[in-house]
């Protein structure tokens, strides 16, 4: 398999005019925070912006000139060569766009605009507009960097050597690579299962949460299907590979979330989108006021000048600056509110969601279990153990699991605990444990069985009381031969999980969805206590994959669907949704790596905060937008009758500029209240 893994996650960002975005690009802990790098990306600017002070403060008029041109091209290189590559590739025939609009952008309208500038010696003006044009770049630049980071964490997963074990009984340790189908390997007790297989000797539990996303240890034993990924908990197992390295479970895993975020299309920002429009209607205005007076018998020269001054008064210094220092506020915000987003574009894209689809376990719900209900047998005070009650079955469950670290050990003797158990030591003889059936113990004596309803059958003991009812997850008690209780657990939902689905419906989000690898009866519990729309259960990864991809298909309109997960099984889903949202305090280092954004409290609520946002965002974006075309179309039309003198125009625009920074700030402060 192409190890394609550590690419950049951007390869599919629209294009940035300044030049720099996509090329001389590094990790901010990388190149760019050294010297040279700084010196490399910065230098160029710095020089310019230094040339262009100078220049103001020189006699000489040719040499005044000739330090203005030149601050012109090094500040505007990045306008000039994306405005090149513009009609180099319509002349080729390369534009994906393939029409004469492709080349009408952002980058045109300021090459044409400064052009006209320094044709009629208004040098100064230029070198302003590409100076403030290079600051906005920058702030989108620095916006678009956050997200460059890799899955290399998803990496992890794939092993670096196996143990083969060889006819002869010796282990040798080899690269994945070299095992075959059919050959054996050993992973003992805390390794990582490197190749799928059939269990041939040996019995244990598996950590599969990287595979299935669910905390629950899973027994296996001979003749069990071993999954590479999974963690051996408590022993030693001997594994018939079923699998090649490049088939394996892991592999597959690695190979969706890769093609997943290659199939993910980009959310335009506000500002690529309205230069589509923009531009076009400004250059077909300003060569009709150049050509028309001309063919009205006006002097021609008059006319180009007016037409060079209206291209230079229409470019949009306002929106190139406010509306990258918007998404870059946006982030901000996002950011002191404990949500990371990975770039502008996803913030973008949130401020549009159609649909919001959760992960259960870790994600609205905590992942670990607490006690639903301690049900007692009918005939329990027969002579079981005398009296039964509820912290009789407690009590006896407790001592049975007092050695184990099974989660749902820990949450029996926490209750127990709580309840006011205390543990005396000596009364606890001759434990065994069986893996995935559960615990023999002598308790005072008597014969004490803690665990699944296998084990009780294996025991004789009848499906009397209690027994007779399904139960979702619980510990089966019995003592001497004779059922005593059950205690029922269930994952516990997250404190602030109601919040996060009122909050959404709150916003007007179309559909709020559940896909979980857990079982249906525990789905539906979530689903109805938190008032869901939809539920899937029983899924693996690829499942999820594929009900992500009927949901996108069906989603209303432009609008977004957002993923929310948290499991190394969830990266592909997270990868391949709209807007993937990571748990960023308990989820995997995968899930983050896949995810465009993190929740690093953990809170499911805080994707409605980033809605919020994303939404405030956007519509302080549209209101610059309308400030800046309100006093660009006043400067334009007197510039068009000659009646704006230049430097006038360029100072207007300034100001609308500083206007709309300063309203675009105020996604930054509106944050601060936003949670409700």
């Amino acid at each position: 398999m192409d190890n394609t893994a550590g690419r950049d996650w951007d390869d599919n960002a629209p294009a940035c005019s300044c030049g720099h975005c996509h090329h001389d690009e590094h990790d901010e802990t990388g190149e760019e925070a050294s010297e040279g790098g700084l010196v490399r990306r910065y230098g160029a600017d710095v020089i310019g912006a230094a040339l262009y002070i100078c220049a103001f403060f020189i006699d000489n008029a040719v040499v005044g000139t000739g330090l203005f041109v030149a601050a012109y091209l090094l500040l505007g290189r990045g306008v000039l060569m994306g405005s090149a590559r513009s009609v180099l590739r319509l002349a080729t025939g390369k534009d994906r766009r393939g029409s004469a609009a492709a080349l009408l952008d952002e980058n045109f309208l300021m090459t044409i605009a400064t052009i006209g500038a320094l044709a009629i010696r208004e040098f100064p003006e230029a070198v302003a507009v590409v100076l403030l044009y290079r600051i906005g770049e920058e702030l989108q630049e620095r916006a678009v960097r956050s997200s460059k980071r890799s899955i290399r964490a998803l990496m992890d997963l794939r092993p670096d050597s196996v143990n083969l074990l060889g006819e002869d009984g010796i282990v040798r340790v080899v690269a994945p690579d070299e095992v075959e189908v059919g050959q054996r390997i050993l992973v003992r007790a805390g390794e990582r299962i490197p190749l799928d297989g059939i269990v041939v000797e040996g019995e244990c539990e598996l950590d599969t949460a990287a595979l299935t996303g669910e905390s629950q240890p899973r027994a296996i034993a001979a003749g069990g299907e071993a999954l590479s990924g999974s963690i051996v908990i408590g022993g030693v197992l001997t594994v018939e590979v079923s699998r090649v390295a490049r088939e394996s479970t892991v592999a597959r895993i690695l190979e969706m979330t890769q093609k997943a975020a290659s199939r993910k299309t980009v959310a335009e920002l506000l500002i690529s989108s309205f230069a589509k429009v923009y531009t076009p209607i400004v250059v077909g205005a300003a060569v009709v006021m150049a050509v028309a007076p001309a063919l009205l018998g006006m002097d021609i020269s008059e006319s180009v000048r007016r037409a060079l001054v209206f291209l230079v008064i229409s470019c949009p210094c306002a929106l190139v600056v406010s509306i990258p220092l918007g998404y870059f506020a946006g982030l901000g915000a996002a950011s002191r509110r404990g949500v990371l987003v990975k770039g502008a574009r996803y913030l973008e894209a949130m401020s549009k969601v159609d649909m919001v689809v959760f992960d259960k376990t870790g994600t609205l719900t905590k992942g670990e279990f607490e006690i639903e209900r301690v049900d007692v047998a009918a005939a329990a005070g027969a002579g079981a153990w005398g009296d039964g009650d509820e912290m009789r079955v407690l009590e006896v469950a407790a001592y049975a699991e007092w050695d184990s670290s099974h989660p749902i050990a820990r949450s029996i003797k926490a209750e127990w605990v709580g309840r006011g158990g205390v543990f005396v030591p000596g009364r606890l003889a001759e434990r065994y444990e069986r893996a995935g059936f559960g615990v023999r113990v002598k308790l005072d004596g008597k014969e004490v069985l803690a665990g699944s309803a296998r084990l009780l059958d294996e025991a004789g003991i009848g499906k009397v009381g209690v027994r007779d009812r399904e139960a979702e997850t619980a510990v089966e008690v019995a003592v001497d031969g004779k059922y005593l209780g059950r205690i029922t657990l269930r994952d516990a939902i997250k404190e602030d999980a109601r919040e996060a689905v009122r909050m959404l419906r709150g916003l007007g989000v179309r559909e709020i969805a559940m896909l979980t690898g857990d079982n249906a009866a525990a789905a539906e519990v979530v689903k109805a206590e938190l008032g869901l729309d939809r539920v899937e259960a029983g899924l693996l990864p690829n499942q999820k994959m594929e009900s992500l991809e009927r949901s996108m298909k069906a989603k209303s309109g432009k609008g977004t669907v957002v993923f929310v997960g948290d499991g190394i099984n969830d990266a592909p889903v997270l990868a391949r949704a709209d807007v993937g949202i990571a748990m960023g305090a308990l989820g995997s280092d995968a899930a983050l790596e896949a995810a465009d954004a993190a929740l690093m409290t953990d809170e499911p609520a805080r994707v409605a905060e980033l809605i919020r946002i994303a939404r405030k965002t956007r519509r302080i974006g549209i209101e610059n937008i309308a400030l800046s075309l309100g006093v660009k179309a006043v400067l334009m039309a007197f510039g068009a009758l000659g009646l704006t003198p230049l430097p006038l125009a360029v100072f207007g625009d300034m100001g609308v500029t500083l206007l709309a920074v300063a309203n675009a700030m105020r996604v930054g402060r509106a944050s601060r209240a936003s949670r409700a």
